[in-house]
């Protein structure tokens, strides 16, 4: 009976095998991998421990394991799990008033690793060392010593939140369990007896350890170990900011469409431009490049840090201002129904619109006017006011729609929320809803969503424009002379080979855009700053094209892209210009819309309009000038030779007769009226 009791006071909590501590283990990372299974990141997702994956004894350096076994369990390979000369011999030291020495083996500290109950504070009395030694023995006779060193290494608790070889070697020396040197595992078997203790404190114990004279080395070394935070981890850290999207359990190992040869090449190439840049002018930037035939993510950099104020923020995920790189999409509509070709004339001169909130001003980026223009000229050259009034043609509502069809779902509004300026990218996008809306165009007209996980559906594209209205599009957004007016004809934009492109920058120079394609890659890239300040001295060819240069360069670097052949449904034609300064060139079409040639509507053929001044002008009176010397030629274009001008509901007679005015400082109203007396036209200005 007597035994039966001490059996049952003795009897330890049942132990795990091996194969189930090791199936149960879970690391506190979660690991990100590109196509070809090349480790890109890495995610910490558990913050109660800090666990790396389990490490096979065999992966642990040798030195690691006899370090730690002479110093926690010498007899290790002798005995049965619980060393009897060293339990003899720290009751002998306790019965002397000695300081009792540690009799507990590896098998005995596993247990309590395993079964916390036999390890919890004060449990230091008989019965609980006759549990912990009951449960030592049952542990070495299931599980190999092999099995026995090697969970113990991967369950002791080294330093702070770090548990296991894995994630000690990491933090404390930036190396890998394989890679751990004699000083290393000196300094880690010094920190198992109080995982806490000062530098001073493990420095000592390790040298008692080392057996050597000499021991000035290990002050140092465990200051450097046991100093600030070392960065946890090995992997290249290539892609953070998909890694926080993707990783959301521990363990998780996600595999995906990246490849990190070219998530190499847009890091590089967009660290590169924003340490150019500086960080006055722009402190973040993001890239995305897709494979435009799979639809795969081939690179995704949410920023790069440096001198970000907000590195963690994923700015090719977040929502900014599109700026021009909507036009595109506005033009292909317009040629798609009928209402444009690449050759139509279009006016490049001050326009005023109502709307219910006042009225609305476009400006160009350069606030210059170029008169009469291509439709051609007027996207590759960006200009504002001929895609306001292809807007009219289309209409805010359609366009709206088509837009949300090619993937931009950040438009949940209807068109009359954004009006007029839709057409310039008043409406907020993602780079990434950039890099789809691209691919599409050159697809032909087809949209699908991205890719970035390998096990990521594939959904057959939805057509969202004709193949030839998209192809239209491509190939004036590929012209180098069309854009020339612009962006000169050596700028990033000019590629050694074929390349769609487009770059935008939005309100009040927050966001700078460079967006395009060749006939395999899509590359998408936004430089400026996430907390919305404006950006400074940074253009639409200074900011985010160089990067999209650098980065197409690379990926063509093997094969030049390649023009793509024209689809069924277009058509050639030579087409002549008169009163634009366009020289003649082969022209496209869709097929039965050609013309041979592209004049400017005469006089008066069109509605009579106030040219100068330009609404929301302000005039400043120079007081060193006379002041007769200072007044404004008011110029009135279109069929106006019955109209007449009013200045503040003062006659100033015929509207043909171009007068000077000379009005006093303040708000003006200069309205341009008919025989009827009706409004035609009206500006306002203000003089200083």
């Amino acid at each position: 009976m007597l035994f039966g009791i001490a059996d049952w006071l003795t009897r330890p909590p049942p132990l795990p095998g091996y194969a189930q501590v090791r199936n149960a283990w879970r690391p506190s990372e979660a690991w990100l991998y590109d196509r070809n299974g090349m480790l890109l990141d890495s995610s910490r997702v558990d913050f109660a421990t800090r666990r790396l994956a389990w490490t096979p004894l065999d992966r642990i350096a040798p030195v690691v394991r006899t370090t730690i076994v002479d110093s926690e369990d010498r007899r290790f390979a002798q005995h049965n799990g619980v060393d009897w000369l060293a339990l003899a011999a720290s009751a002998r030291d306790r019965v002397a008033g000695k300081r009792p020495r540690g009799a507990s083996t590896l098998a005995m500290q596993l247990a309590g690793f395993l079964a916390p109950d036999l390890a919890r504070p004060g449990a230091r009395g008989w019965l609980d060392k006759l549990r912990q030694i009951r449960a030592a023995r049952a542990l070495a006779g299931d599980w190999s010593r092999d099995q026995i060193l090697e969970a113990y290494l991967n369950l002791a608790g080294f330093r702070g939140e770090a548990q296991g070889i894995g994630a000690a070697a990491l933090g404390l020396f930036g190396k890998t369990p394989a890679t751990v040197t004699r000083d290393d595992a000196l300094l880690l078997a010094a920190l198992l007896p109080n995982p806490q203790a000062p530098a001073e404190a493990v420095a000592r114990r390790a040298c008692a350890l080392a057996h050597e004279g000499n021991c000035a080395r290990f002050p140092a070394l465990a200051a450097s170990a046991l100093g600030p935070a070392r960065s946890l981890a090995l992997d290249p850290g290539l892609a953070p900011h998909l890694a926080d999207r993707l990783l959301k359990r521990p363990g998780m190992r996600v595999t995906t469409t990246l490849d990190i040869a070219v998530q190499r090449v847009a890091v590089a190439a967009l660290r590169r431009q924003l340490l150019g840049l500086g960080a006055t002018r722009a402190r973040d930037g993001a890239v995305i490049v897709v494979d435009n035939a799979s639809g795969d993510v081939l690179a995704y950099v949410g920023g790069v840090g440096g001198n970000s104020s907000a590195p963690s923020v994923d700015a090719a995920n977040a929502y900014r201002q599109a700026g021009s790189t909507l036009k595109p999409f506005l033009y292909a509509e317009a040629i798609e129904k009928g209402y444009l070709t690449p050759a139509s004339i279009l006016d490049d001169t001050p326009v005023e619109l109502d709307t219910a909130s006042g009225l609305y001003v476009p400006q160009n980026y350069d606030r210059a006017f170029k008169g009469p223009v291509s439709a051609r000229a007027a996207l590759a050259g960006s200009l504002n006011v001929p895609a306001v009034r292809t807007l009219l043609l289309v209409g805010v509502d359609p366009f709206r729609d088509r837009l949300w069809d090619t993937g931009y779902r950040g438009l949940v509004e209807d068109g009359s929320y954004y009006g007029f300026s839709l057409a310039l990218g008043s409406a907020e996008v993602t780079l990434a809803e950039q890099a789809a809306a691209y691919r599409s165009l050159a697809l032909g007209g087809r949209w699908a969503p991205l890719r970035l996980a390998a096990d990521d559906p594939r959904p057959a594209p939805r057509a969202v424009t004709t193949r030839a209205a998209a192809w239209i599009v491509g190939d004036m957004m590929a012209d180098p002379v069309a854009r020339a007016g612009t962006f000169g004809l050596d700028s990033a934009l000019r590629l050694p080979f074929w390349a769609a492109v487009k770059t935008g920058t939005s309100k009040a120079m927050r966001d700078n855009w460079c967006v395009g394609f060749t006939d395999r890659f899509t590359v998408a890239v936004w430089v400026g700053n996430v907390e919305g300040d404006a950006m400074r001295a940074v253009s639409g060819t200074s900011g985010a094209a160089p990067v999209w240069r650098d980065v197409m360069l690379a990926l063509n670097a093997r094969r030049a892209g390649a023009p793509p052949p024209p689809p069924p449904g277009v058509e050639a034609r030579r087409v002549t210009f008169a009163g634009t300064g366009e020289q003649p060139r082969r022209e496209w079409f869709l097929a039965g819309t050609s013309f041979a040639r592209a004049d400017v509507a005469p006089a008066e053929a069109r509605r009579p309009r106030i040219a100068a001044p330009v609404s929301g002008s302000v005039y400043a009176l120079d007081p060193d000038i006379p002041r007769d010397r200072q007044r404004l030629a008011v110029s009135v274009t279109g069929a106006a030779g019955t109209h007449r001008l009013r200045l503040d509901m003062r006659d100033l007679g015929a509207a043909t007769t171009a007068p000077v005015i000379f009005p006093p400082p303040g708000r003006h109203q200069l309205a341009l009226v008919d025989l009827a007396g009706r409004t035609v036209d009206r500006v306002i200005f203000t003089v200083r």
